[in-house]
């Protein structure tokens, strides 16, 4: 079978997808300079799947040490998911998420060119659709201007790919374009453990629930949506993880320069996601309305079709079970992998 590298395959979508490919029969080999993930998360993907994971500890920049992962290794494609993905740490450090992110993604092409890789999927997001397109969004809309330096990393990055491509006719891209994953693994044994106060809706719901945050604050209730709070296109890690493995089939087959955007059509608002998770786990999310956060959009959602017609994939997995499985992954593991203890934020 194959053999598929993750760059940064040790974090929250590296790790889920690693499960799933492994399960679809593939070789996986992970490479991660654990700055904001940890190598237990590849241990328990090991005990869920039991199968071996070749883990390398190295930063993805680093071209020669990145050489020898692929010179030790024959591999058939590469999923990046290497990048700094914090919003608001991007505006703070800019030239960081710039000099971090672009560079992974100029030492992967050229070590791939150097062994003869030319498959590569990129973990890219719904963010470079911009402000200017109206939702649901297509593949087909130009890419739009990006209101932080993160969204223009992933925005930099899919021109980058797209050029190499057209440059290189052998080089097969296939862009995915995240929504909002959400979720854990169904077994509880992996799941998002952000580093310091989370950035995402879900994990701080669920550090709420768990006491390890005070109260959870809805940034506005006034946006022109059913329930005022704004509205996000929210998939399960494990359909998002089972994406990959559709593209990976695909890019083998294939040679191409595809986008597709991974999402489920359906926006949910911040409110019914928190009286979901309440519901289902039957717990309570202390949680307060406060103003607008500078930025946000009053709704995101895409349009799937396109992953359906070609890679045969869709997500399958409700609210309540995102809700239901982020909540097991966070009461099992109340501190994250390493029983990491914080101050209350």
């Amino acid at each position: 079978m194959a053999t598929v590298f993750l760059a940064g395959g040790a974090g929250y979508i590296g790790s889920h997808t690693a499960v799933e490919l492994l399960n679809a029969g593939y070789d996986v080999v992970v490479a991660d300079n654990f700055s904001n993930s940890s190598p237990e998360a590849i241990k328990r993907v090991e005990k869920i799947t039991g199968r071996m994971v070749k883990l390398y500890e190295l930063d993805i920049k680093d071209n020669s040490k990145l050489a020898e992962v692929f010179r030790e290794n024959s591999i058939d494609a590469v999923i990046h998911f290497a990048g700094l993905k914090a919003v608001g740490e991007s505006v703070q450090k800019p030239i960081m998420y710039y000099r971090n992110n672009i560079d992974t993604t100029l030492a992967l092409l050229e070590t791939m060119k150097e062994f003869g890789v030319n498959n590569i999927l990129f973990s890219s997001s719904a963010t470079v659709y911009g402000e200017e397109n109206k939702v649901p969004f297509t593949e087909t809309m130009a890419r739009g201007a990006c209101s932080n330096p993160y969204g223009w990393t992933k925005s930099m990055m899919e021109q980058i790919l797209e050029d190499a491509a057209k440059a290189d006719k052998d080089l097969s891209v296939i862009l995915l374009r995240y929504f909002n994953p959400i979720g854990a693994h169904e077994s509880g044994m992996i799941g998002e453990d952000p580093l310091g106060i989370p950035n995402n809706l879900m994990p701080y719901v669920s550090q709420v629930a768990v006491g390890r945050r005070e109260c959870l604050t809805i940034f506005g209730n006034d946006y022109p949506t059913p329930d005022g709070t704004c509205r996000r296109d929210y998939i399960h890690v494990v359909d998002l993880a089972k994406g990959h493995v559709k593209a990976i089939d695909y890019i083998l087959a294939n040679n191409c320069v595809e986008i597709f955007n991974l999402g489920t059509g359906t926006p949910y608002s911040v409110t019914e996601i928190v009286d979901t998770f309440e519901k289902v786990n039957g717990i309570n999310v202390n949680h307060v309305y406060g103003p607008r956060r500078e930025g946000d959009l009053a709704e995101l959602y895409a349009n799937a079709d396109k992953a359906l017609k070609i890679l045969g994939w869709k997500a399958e997995k409700t609210l309540e079970d995102m809700c239901r499985d982020s909540w097991n992954w966070q009461k099992n593991n109340p501190d994250g992998y390493n029983g990491k203890k914080e101050t209350l934020a």
